[in-house]
């Protein structure tokens, strides 16, 4: 008797075991987790849309697109992450290179033009952005505005321009001028910037600091004007912003995409994330969401009125992978003392 009842309770404990384990793999298939650098806001909104579409439950660790590669690289295998969602490709170039991105699926590809996609189809474009001029409309005419990123670097600009070379979103700047230059021409024309500029910590402080005639110009993501300006309004506004033209590097157009970890939890919940990312329904809730003001890429939604149509820009002429992955221009950053 004593043996059966240590048999049944070890036959129960076994039940108990492997029910316990189909229901944790149960639950964890049905949630993904999200590394994203993207706006938390915006990020936010889309998880509960996915969410309600898909019954996939989405968790979100927020963080700067740097810091969050960095981190998926030390994690390695043991990374819990599904998704990497970034506001820069250099980031996801970084994890590329290292190994760490699965296949995104075709279709999925598919929906947005290649050149805004991973060379090799192993992370996704979701949206775009354009590095700007911000200016004082009071303190400076456009007619006075420099042709050129570089001319920022000259004498005659000492005092009045601002940037934020340790925010993330100034790193694909200074590597798309070593991609166009070289890193000669880069470290001149960031030392140049160190002796004339006014240094903020975010592209917030810079845009925010020419509005009201702190500096009279400064180095932004368009983004960044469009939201201040949908918070202060027209009267408040007292900045604009200046595309730079005829390929300047001044007007880089960057992407903002998602990848698949190759060693994901949940490969098939990752894989619908970023199949409603590029969809219309995701492409409009963010290009209608007066948050974020990027690019949609899928064709046919429309970018917020905000914004100058993303086909009358004139960006240089960089492929992504030209682009590369922001591995020099800290180095540069620091060897100019601008970090």
């Amino acid at each position: 008797m004593t043996r059966s009842w240590f048999g049944a309770m070890r036959h129960a404990a076994q039940i108990t075991a492997l029910s316990l384990s189909i229901a944790a793999t149960g639950a964890h298939a049905a949630s993904i987790t999200v590394y994203s650098a993207q706006h938390e806001q915006v990020v936010n909104l889309l998880a509960k849309d996915f969410e309600k579409q898909t019954g996939i439950a989405v968790k979100i660790r927020n963080g700067e697109g740097p810091a969050l590669a960095a981190q998926l690289v030390a994690e390695g295998s043991a990374s819990p992450a599904d998704v990497y969602f970034t506001e820069n490709s250099p980031e996801l170039m970084l994890l590329e290179e290292k190994g760490l991105l699965g296949k995104v699926d075709t279709a999925t590809l598919g929906t947005i033009p290649a050149r805004f996609n991973s060379p090799t189809g192993q992370w996704v474009g979701v949206t775009a952005r354009e590095s700007v001029l911000v200016y004082n409309t009071a303190k400076i005419q456009p007619s006075q505005l420099p042709p050129s990123i570089f001319d920022l670097a000259k004498p005659e600009w000492k005092g009045k321009v601002g940037i934020a070379p340790s925010d993330a979103d100034f790193l694909p700047l200074v590597s798309a001028v070593l991609a166009l230059k070289g890193e000669a021409q880069t470290l001149q024309w960031l030392k140049g910037l160190k002796t004339n500029a006014q240094i903020f910590d975010d592209d917030e402080g810079v845009v925010a600091a020419v509005n009201r005639g702190g500096v009279v110009t400064g180095v932004i993501n368009n983004y960044y004007w469009a939201r201040l300006h949908a918070e202060l309004g027209d009267k408040a506004t007292r900045s604009a912003i200046y595309h730079y033209s005829n390929g300047d590097v001044g007007g880089l157009v960057n992407v903002s995409g998602a990848a698949i970890l190759k060693n994901a939890h949940n490969t098939d919940g990752a894989q619908q994330f970023l199949k409603y990312l590029v969809s219309e329904r995701a492409q409009a809730l963010m290009a209608n969401s007066h948050i974020s003001y990027e690019y949609p890429l899928h064709a046919g939604v429309a970018p917020d009125p905000l914004l100058k149509p993303l086909a009358e820009l004139q960006p240089p002429s960089l492929t992504l992978e030209q682009l590369g992955d922001d591995s020099q221009a800290g180095k540069l950053l620091r060897q100019a003392g601008l970090l």
